[in-house]
């Protein structure tokens, strides 16, 4: 997708305009999962649904599986599906109306609709849950047959808004695991958005951060620690305790010392630490501990969201 962007205008007599995109780039290579995240509001969703053709840019261009999403959506749309966590069906529909509504939909009819519908509801253990009409499903259940329901007509890109949104733990791993295993049976190309930075570094091979409309960084999650300087953290107790010039050695970004403890963010702890063990030697000071501490992606995320 290259130079994408979206304006809503609301308001009286639609004034008010909010740049939902302003110009976003990006490349998703097939059978990846890719990993959208940003601060409410930063254009996710918005981007999403461009993508899933319910929704067309003011400018730029998209194209998935080889065909422009706005001149060829038609030729698209069978071979994509999208869930949300908001995803909300017919309240008093049961889990196998739901998906045989939606099959029929996708085309399936009959014995073919019959045998999709019943491998979806094993496979998202639904299947003690056939009486349960959609509005009395918990929250977790709602989200398995959200999930399945995108999975009805094999679609070869799935588009994922907030899958674990509001789970417990024990559901949200679940999820995860049937994500991956999406992916890794049948190669599915998936473009999730998340809050959840562990969600994101456990499943993307490649994550992008957008913020306000534009995508402000993008790469693996190792590789997003590296382009974001944050530097990393190495953690102290020292016998006597730290002496004056620590701060001045090459690639100290910040010293915080209290008592015997100090702690140094650097630039590179495989590099600084054999460095500073040595200057501390020489100056006669005992290190009793040393603990490093690399940038976890939820500091990435709230460096860029600043």
């Amino acid at each position: 997708m290259r130079d994408l962007a979206k304006t809503f205008r609301s308001g009286w007599l639609r004034r008010r305009e909010t740049e939902a995109l302003r110009g976003a780039n990006l490349r998703v290579e097939r059978g990846a999962i890719f990993g959208l995240l940003g601060p409410n509001g930063a254009g996710k969703t918005t981007l999403l649904s461009i993508l899933a053709t319910l929704l067309l840019p003011d400018r730029g261009t998209a194209t998935i599986l080889g065909h422009d999403v706005v001149r060829e959506a038609f030729a698209i749309r069978r071979r994509l599906n999208m869930a949300s966590g908001n995803a909300s069906f017919v309240w008093s529909l049961r889990p196998a109306e739901v998906l045989s509504f939606y099959g029929r939909l996708y085309g399936l009819h009959g014995r073919a609709l019959r045998s999709r519908v019943g491998e979806l509801l094993e496979r998202f253990e639904l299947l003690p849950h056939l009486k349960t009409e959609y509005n009395e499903l918990s929250t977790g259940l709602k989200q398995r047959l959200a999930l399945a329901k995108a999975l009805l007509n094999e679609p070869e890109v799935l588009f994922l808004d907030e899958p674990t949104l509001g789970l417990d733990p024990d559901v949200s791993i679940r999820i995860r695991g049937q994500i991956a295993e999406l992916r890794r049976e049948r190669g599915t190309t998936i473009i999730l958005t998340t809050h959840y930075m562990r969600e994101a570094e456990e499943l993307c091979d490649r994550i992008a951060f957008i913020k306000g409309g534009r995508i402000l960084a993008e790469g693996s999650a190792d590789d997003l620690k590296r382009q974001i300087r944050i530097g990393d953290v190495i953690a102290l107790r020292l016998e006597p305790a730290a002496p004056a010039g620590l701060a001045a050695l090459p690639g100290m970004m910040q010293v915080q010392a209290r008592g015997d403890r100090v702690e140094c963010t650097v630039d590179s702890s495989e590099k600084r630490l054999p460095e500073l063990l040595r200057w501390l030697a020489d100056h006669g000071v005992l290190v009793r501990d040393c603990q490093v501490h690399e940038p976890e992606l939820e500091e990435v995320f709230v460096e860029l969201a600043r």
